[in-house]
């Protein structure tokens, strides 16, 4: 039998052994065990959204009832970063200890239990102790939730893993836009509290269906002794004793900064926490890693700064300077979301072909276009939404593959702690985010607080990432500072490489 060859060529047989085969898509290269993994830790990530964002929706009907200022409501917001970066360290190393899946679980019952217990709040205080439990479990479950994903997917396709697995989160403020618009209005503020409470029941379908992560399971497959990432923080009783010190300390500090409890010392009380953070990570990164570890809670910390202004403000913002309904507040929360979930699949996708580093800059440098058109729109709710949509699309949906970002720096026995704290210590620019843009407003408009807070962090992080600050840090202390640890040996673009 024969064939016509191109552009009229005579007919020719055709050697079966010189026929490419078709590339596969690259979907068909991702294990039903692996879509799986992806879907639970999706669902989760889902609910994590819609429980943490309630907050920011029904922000200033909690301040009507409870009869707080502006700044004092906007400490709640903080408040759920306050005990986040215990419950990443913690959580984090029982999933480097015990399995990813253990700490997803553990995770999902807290961060559900606080949520369900905001709508029984007598007060601002009750309120800021349950925001403080949902913090602990947020945190566990980016660091669980990221790892248990990253680790179960093809390495190069970590960042599409990572960018898919964070718009859940995305979905999980449009779920809560649509249902504020419907519930609120009728039912009043705590009952998005009480709907909040059901990731219980996911937690207890999670523990019954899921495998573990591949990654973990042949690390520690064989091993008589599973790895402890906490034990330079437990080494001796003395250590013991003072970390425990630290630690209550810390809590006590930030608690004091994000409540009224330390007005006119909380330039104080930040630097004492920020010490006593700071030696937990050196303690943690030992002296050849210790660089790595505070500059990625710097980079993390900027990235917040940027980014949280608008996430936790922009509800309050349409609110009071522009008098929206809640219904229109819930159409420009809906064009946020989608937004930022349609950014995090980009993401995913330009991280795995351009590479980490230089997706995440170039995106962020985009989205500078598009910070001070968004506060100049006033009367189209079209226009707004539109922008809106861009915007974020660019600055937090590039935040997608964060978790590859960090992750990469750190070796399969550690990743979930390590994550989990450098992660946690840097969210708590989130905490310090609402509070800045509250206090900017006082001096001028809210929305222009906003876009001065979101443009100058914005052009920080760049450099940060783009330039990658942390691990050529790192490196002035140990030479032999791998690259990144996600990806195979070969690396991805832009010198995304292991050496």
């Amino acid at each position: 039998m024969s064939t016509r060859g191109p552009r009229g060529s005579p007919d020719v047989p055709r050697d079966p052994r010189d026929v490419t085969p078709r590339k596969a898509r690259w979907y068909r290269e991702v294990t039903a065990r692996q879509w799986k993994a992806m879907f639970a830790a999706w669902i989760g990530y889902l609910l994590d959204g819609f429980d943490f964002v309630l907050i920011t929706l029904v922000l200033t009907e909690i301040a009507d009832d409870f009869g707080l200022s502006t700044v004092t409501a906007a400490s709640l917001v903080s408040g759920a970063f306050i005990t986040r970066w215990l419950g990443g360290a913690v959580l984090g190393a029982l999933g480097d200890r015990y399995g990813r899946k253990a700490a997803m679980i553990t995770s999902i019952l807290l961060y559900s239990l606080g949520t369900f217990a905001c709508g029984f709040a007598w007060g601002y205080t009750s309120l800021f102790v349950a925001r403080l439990v949902i913090g602990t479990g947020m945190a566990g479950e980016y660091s669980a939730g990221a790892t248990y994903v990253l680790e179960s997917w093809p390495p190069r396709m970590r960042n599409r893993a990572s960018g898919f697995l964070i718009s859940g989160y995305a979905g999980g403020t449009v779920l809560a836009a649509e249902l504020y618009k419907w519930v609120v209005p009728h039912w009043g503020w705590r009952w998005m509290f009480w709907i909040g409470g059901l990731p219980v029941f996911v937690a207890l379908w999670v523990r019954r269906s899921l495998p573990e992560a591949g990654d973990w399971e042949a690390e520690t497959a064989g091993t008589a002794e599973r790895p402890h990432p906490l034990r330079p923080l437990l080494a001796t009783r003395l250590r013991r004793r003072l970390n425990t010190a630290l630690a209550l300390l810390a809590l006590a500090a930030l608690f004091c900064v994000f409540t009224p409890v330390g007005a006119g010392a909380v330039p104080w009380l930040s630097v004492l926490a920020a010490l006593c953070l700071t030696a937990f990570a050196v303690q943690l990164g030992g002296r050849r890693r210790w660089v790595l570890y505070v500059s990625l809670m710097a980079t993390v910390f900027c990235a917040f700064l940027y980014s949280w202004p608008i996430q936790a403000l922009l509800p309050t913002y349409l609110k009071t300077e522009l008098g929206y309904t809640p219904s229109q507040v819930t159409d420009v929360m809906f064009y946020a979301g989608f937004g930022t979930m349609a950014g995090c699949w980009l993401a995913g996708f330009a991280g795995d072909r351009l590479g980490t580093r230089r997706a995440y800059a170039c995106t962020l440098l985009a989205s500078l276009a598009f910070v001070f058109p968004v506060f100049a729109v006033r009367h189209s709710l079209l226009w707004l939404g539109v922008l809106i949509f861009v915007l974020l699309a660019l600055s937090q949906g590039i935040s997608g593959i964060l978790p590859k970002y960090i992750a990469g720096h750190f070796s399969t026995t550690d990743r979930a702690a390590s994550l989990g704290f450098v992660y946690n210590v840097g969210a708590l620019g989130g905490a310090v985010a609402p509070v800045l843009g509250a206090r900017l407003a006082e001096g001028m408009p809210l929305g222009r607080a906003l876009a001065v807070l979101t443009f100058v962090l914005t052009l920080v992080v760049v450099v940060l990432v783009g330039g990658d600050v942390p691990r050529r840090l790192a490196r002035l202390l140990d030479r032999d500072t791998p690259g990144d640890q996600l990806v195979p040996v070969t690396g991805d673009a832009c010198g995304d490489v292991r050496t």
